[in-house]
């Protein structure tokens, strides 16, 4: 399929959301939970619960405590293969769901058949043809520069979101590399519709994450984090820490799930490796989610006036 008859814009985007701005909190797993969920979505954005983990799945629930706004949640297939999360999502009221890590075609189906809208995240253009054949309503589309499981082989955002807007005429959502307005402007021109932040709501007032994490993303600068493909595990892109550095140079991490928590929220930055994108280098302070999102979309907007001023 090729693109050109018809390029779904932001409001196109914030329809299939269900909210008002179409910036989407990325799915991180552990860390989001009901508390940065809800301040995303009451933030305007959507906010995204993870299903990975078992706390993640209790927070479906929770959530609902803290805002009676459209929250979506994340299906990591090649964690959650089981098709019975399905019916977990529709009873707790999710309609949009972004499926990663794995086979579109596993949940879709199901995921479309109970009324919920399908986003799945692509690193190639590859992988956005199998998502448009399995059926999903639109794509995620990361480039190699954001944090967490990578290609190694993928292109940076600027390479593969234009490649995949020319060849696939469905919606698209940017991630990898977006932190504020001027980002979101810079996606917006390069096909997407709306965008995703991880790293941006990782450093944020409601992140769960303890505040050493915090304050190693507001400290890295353009070469703070480093791409790791250690044989027996998935390519990651993690800020570069002594337990990093040492896990490239061992070819090993040498750390587990329970070591990675230990990491999160006691704040031991060697205990294991801490996803976190490139994008890091260009955030300098902790903020609430609230003025995240604002900065953010009104920031979008002002830069694309200003460009089209310098065009005038």
């Amino acid at each position: 399929m090729t693109a050109g008859t018809h390029r779904a814009g932001p409001r196109e985007v914030a329809r299939l959301l269900g909210v008002p701005i179409p910036i989407v909190q990325a799915p991180m797993t552990y860390i989001a939970g009901a508390r940065l969920a809800a301040a995303v979505s009451e933030a305007g954005g959507l906010g995204i619960i993870e299903t990975a983990s078992p706390q993640g799945r209790a927070d479906l629930a929770v959530v609902r405590d803290l805002t009676d706004k459209p929250v979506g949640a994340n299906v990591a297939l090649a964690m959650r293969k089981d098709p019975g999360i399905v019916d977990v999502l529709a009873a707790h009221g999710i309609g949009f769901v972004t499926t990663s890590s794995g086979d579109p075609g596993l949940l879709t189906p199901r995921l479309r058949d109970a009324g919920i809208t399908v986003f799945h995240v692509v690193g190639t253009l590859q992988n956005a043809r199998k998502a448009v054949d399995a059926g999903v309503d639109g794509l995620v589309v990361e480039g190699v520069e954001g944090g967490g499981f990578k290609n190694p082989l993928g292109s940076s955002t600027m390479v593969l979101l234009p490649l995949v807007a020319t060849h696939v005429d469905l919606p698209l959502i940017a991630a990898g590399g977006i932190c504020d307005g001027r980002s979101m402007a810079a996606a917006l021109t390069l096909g997407a519709g709306g965008v995703q932040m991880g790293t941006r709501m990782l450093a944020s007032v409601e992140s769960p994450v303890h505040r050493n994490f915090k304050a190693a993303v507001v400290g890295a600068d353009d070469t703070g984090t480093i791409l790791l493909s250690l044989p027996g595990s998935p390519t990651m892109r993690v800020v570069r820490t002594a337990a990093a550095i040492e896990a490239a140079t061992a070819g090993r991490t040498g750390s587990g799930l329970e070591a990675a928590r230990t990491l999160y929220f006691e704040g031991d930055m060697d205990a294991a490796l801490a996803n976190t994108g490139q994008v890091a280098g260009r955030i300098d302070a902790v903020e609430s989610v609230a003025a995240i999102v604002a900065d953010t979309w009104n920031g979008c907007r002002a830069v694309l006036d200003e460009t089209r001023s310098l065009l005038d």
